[in-house]
């Protein structure tokens, strides 16, 4: 997408002259879900990435704040080196294109590369968050609310609206489940933790594995961003390589009770997945972006395996009752041409 395609050139050619970058052109890079861009600049040996993060639909003084807070705990989160948070843009170091998917699609160590990005939580984890970075709470009325999108995108797919019953007896189930995952004590949850957001870098311990999408970290459970690793809504994790994650993150957490995290992993997990059906369709319905619908199957099979743990009886009990088997898979949906 050219960058005048979103705000006028001048904005973002104002910033780049300000800083260094003046008659360099901006090179496209592939986006996320958000309304944020980002575009590569390279001028001989110097590279950098431009994030054009638009507001009021988005706000990069998070990003910059938990940049810093990453950094410095020894973590590999972009060095930030300009900024207009009024404008929304930011000048970025270039961590490059090895991505962990690439790594491993191009066939890198699967088993290394998933315990490199555990150990990143394990260290992350041993600093006593809520006291070192301002984030809001991951709380049971956030974990509402993203669940809730289940039931106002997801499910009218299949011509199903829940009423006010309906709605309130599925918060009531989740409110059942949600204690279940206060095991650990608080962490910084990053919340988009899976290896399309994590970059494989030529550098020692923690350091090697990059961190790209944090910007809406909350402080919550320490079993979501495990979760959200071996639970991938994009890729089949091989069970084998989600079991020694999870036996490698317990092994440094000796405080942790085998069997209460592994709950809260399930309960999270769930929610999780629950919220990204009603995201995926969202992502379409609302904004133009099909390519995420293939990916719903798999979200509903790592439900059915959350869905049968039980910690998650209530949960498992409202959709037995209101989500038929035949719905719990991709909605009939026609993506254009």
């Amino acid at each position: 997408m050219p960058l005048d395609a979103m705000r006028p050139r001048e904005a973002a050619r104002g910033f780049l002259d300000g800083h260094g970058w003046a008659g360099i052109a901006p090179a496209p890079l592939a986006g996320d879900a958000s309304f944020r861009k980002y575009f590569r600049l390279v001028d001989g040996a110097r590279r950098a990435v431009l994030m054009d993060a638009p507001p009021p639909q988005e706000d990069v003084r998070p990003f910059v704040k938990l940049a810093a807070h990453l950094r410095a705990l020894g973590l590999s989160a972009p060095r930030i080196d300009a900024a207009d948070e009024g404008a929304g843009f930011l000048l970025l170091e270039d961590l490059g294109d090895d991505t962990f998917a690439r790594a491993l699609a191009a066939g890198a160590d699967e088993a290394a590369l998933y315990a490199a990005a555990t150990d990143v939580l394990v260290a992350l984890h041993a600093h006593p968050a809520q006291t070192r970075v301002d984030c809001p709470a991951y709380d049971a009325a956030v974990l509402d609310r993203e669940a809730a999108l289940l039931l106002d995108w997801f499910l009218p797919e299949w011509g199903a609206r829940p009423d006010a019953a309906v709605r309130a007896a599925y918060f009531e189930a989740w409110a059942h489940v949600y204690p279940r995952a206060a095991v650990g004590g608080p962490a910084l949850v990053l919340r988009d933790f899976h290896i399309d957001n994590l970059m494989r870098l030529p550098r020692t311990g923690i350091a090697a594995c990059g961190l790209l999408d944090f910007q809406d970290a909350l402080i919550g459970s320490p079993a979501y961003d495990l979760a959200s690793l071996i639970g991938d809504a994009r890729r089949d994790v091989p069970p084998g390589i989600a079991r020694a994650c999870v036996e490698r993150y317990l092994a440094a957490r000796p405080d942790l009770p085998p069997a209460a995290f592994e709950a809260a992993l399930a309960v999270l997990s769930a929610q999780r997945n629950a919220k990204i059906a009603g995201i995926f369709v969202r992502l379409f319905r609302r904004d133009g972006k099909p390519h995420y619908l293939k990916h719903i199957d798999r979200v509903w099979r790592l439900l059915a395996c959350d869905l049968a743990h039980p910690a998650l009886a209530p949960v498992r009990a409202w959709f037995d009752a209101h989500v038929p088997p035949a719905w719990r898979r991709t909605p009939p949906i026609e993506v254009p041409a």
